[in-house]
């Protein structure tokens, strides 16, 4: 178990809770052997515009960002299919979960422990997937970052949560599949569960994560909630 009091877990959306290649996986007929390569630059893509925009202080929402990267990969890899763009757009709005995340945020509201999202996602984004995926009353809070105007890793994006449940920053614990969100979580001072479900190696950054895990199933038992608390 994690050593201090955890009050709340803090989920990060894409990747963590949601399965941002579900979109590509849905027209896998429709793109074929581009398939792997499409969902790899778009994700790439779409995160290295949301630094670049938060260095620059020129920002956007993330469902113009979404769309801007994948325009730049659509292009890069010379993929032109008539209506291809906009059924990715709409099938990026209702990602699906990964399979252990609702019965995981069951077990933790069971147990007492406030839960939310802190997402680079928009409001509309974040609010479409969230109840698309049956989870919306297993949340206590969806926090996007176009309440501060700035993506992550500002540290402003960190400070969205403590400030709006009310709990101090090491009793929350924050978990994200990213590992320089996990890291920058860290650094914040919250505690921190690295969701490592690509197998990616540790970053070289100021922070370090509390546990890394493979899959938010085993989140519960660190956090106390295994059995109740």
């Amino acid at each position: 178990m994690l050593q201090h009091n955890v009050k709340a877990c803090v989920f990060d959306a894409y990747g963590t809770l949601f399965d941002f290649a579900a979109a590509t996986r849905a027209c896998r007929d429709i793109l074929g052997a581009d398939l792997d390569r499409l969902t790899v630059l778009w994700r790439d893509k779409q995160l290295q515009y949301t630094w670049l925009r938060a260095i620059q202080r020129r920002h956007v929402d993330f469902w113009q960002v979404t769309g801007d990267a994948l325009d730049y990969a659509l292009d890069t890899l010379g993929i032109h299919r008539p209506g291809l763009r906009d059924h990715l757009m709409d099938l990026y709005l209702t990602l699906e979960p990964f399979p252990e995340v609702p019965d995981m945020l069951r077990r933790l509201k069971a147990a007492g422990l406030n839960t939310a999202i802190l997402s680079n996602g928009s409001p509309m984004m974040l609010d479409v997937a969230v109840r698309n995926a049956a989870i919306h009353e297993l949340l206590d809070a969806i926090l996007s970052v176009e309440e501060v105007g700035v993506y992550k890793p500002a540290p402003e994006v960190y400070r969205l949560a403590v400030e709006r449940l009310g709990i101090p920053t090491a009793q929350i614990c924050f978990v994200s599949s990213n590992s320089w969100d996990a890291y920058a979580a860290a650094a914040f001072g919250m505690r921190v569960v690295w969701c490592n479900r690509y197998g990616q190696r540790p970053e070289r950054l100021p922070g370090r994560p509390d546990r890394e895990i493979r899959t938010l199933a085993e989140l519960p038992e660190l956090v106390g909630a295994a059995t109740g608390r």
